[in-house]
């Protein structure tokens, strides 16, 4: 073992002095509730008693339950129809918020501004928006004459309503895209367009492949997040409610239902659990197939491969 000297000593414990309050929150609001929530979910717990170990119980009621693998479901399908949609218009979003125009400042700040507000103030906005019978959404599908439908009231398209929400903070996609797009070599499209290669296929060949690291960010961000709905679906449907016919029982919501509702936190506890551990094995799924088609390094290569031979 190399022995440090006093000045290194005294750097290592400043080190670890300015990294405590992480530490301790860490330890605090983070892993006692990780722990905590581990052997709740072999134990039976209302609240007004104390625990009691009842084993793999909550985990064999857990897959008996039809609202489990209902909102399971509707979790799912939310995953596999928003995220792509955020991800493709937050591309092209950027697009747009990379040309080099007079005011791009103003709209790139106007673009990012509703990733920003706040849960219950836009919940209640798409509230509104949504509405049947008064709603904007409807009142302007009327100028067209296209009779909207009951949107929030209708099992067959709430999960749509909810996608058609997730868009409202597609500009957080976008500044992140951008990023992305600034970062790519100018180098790369002037090598492209000496070889010939003509705007569409620089895009395929040159831009999509080096945004690659930020769409497996934002694709690994985007699987986290959908398993965490809760605040839109909460206030939508009624303060905790599945709306109808339960289409809009998301994962969280179900497992709120459980923990504060029915007060049976054992229960609610093997549902995280369950839920944590699934969206681990989507993104370790995504992680371990990064090395296809995730790309890191741009050189002048890059942009010769813009052509096809």
């Amino acid at each position: 073992m190399v022995k440090l000297s006093k000045s290194a000593r005294r750097e290592e414990r400043l080190g670890y002095l300015f990294i405590s309050p992480w530490i301790l929150g860490f330890l605090a609001f983070a892993a006692f509730p990780i722990l905590a929530s581990l052997a709740l979910s072999f134990m039976h717990w209302d609240i007004y008693a104390s625990p009691s170990w009842i084993g793999l119980d909550n985990f064999n009621r857990l897959f008996r339950d039809p609202l489990f693998y209902k909102s399971m479901k509707v979790t799912l399908t939310y995953s596999a129809m928003a995220i792509p949609l955020g991800l493709v218009i937050g591309l092209l979003l950027s697009l747009m918020l990379n040309l080099k125009v007079k005011g791009i400042n103003f709209f790139r700040t106007l673009f990012y501004l509703p990733s920003v507000l706040t849960g219950v103030a836009v919940s209640m906005l798409w509230l509104w928006i949504f509405n049947a019978d008064y709603g904007l959404l409807n009142y302007m599908l009327s100028w067209v004459g296209i009779e909207g439908p009951q949107w929030l009231k209708d099992p067959s398209w709430i999960l749509t309503s909810y996608v058609i929400m997730s868009l409202w903070g597609v500009g957080g996609n976008a500044i992140l895209f951008l990023g992305g797009l600034q970062n790519i070599p100018e180098q790369l499209y002037e090598a492209a367009k000496i070889d010939g290669a003509g705007m569409y296929r620089r895009f395929w060949r040159i831009t999509i492949p080096l945004l690659t690291p930020t769409l497996f960010f934002l694709l690994l961000m985007g699987i986290i997040g959908s398993f965490q709905v809760f605040t839109q679906a909460y206030i939508i449907n009624g303060r905790g409610g599945g709306g109808p016919d339960n289409a809009g029982l998301f994962y969280m919501l179900y497992l709120y239902q459980k923990a504060f509702k029915s007060f049976d936190m054992g229960y609610a506890s093997a549902m995280a659990w369950i839920g944590g551990l699934l969206s681990l094995v989507l993104a370790l799924i995504v992680y371990a197939t990064q090395n296809r088609w995730v790309y890191y390094e741009a050189d002048e290569t890059q942009g010769r491969k813009a052509v096809v031979k």
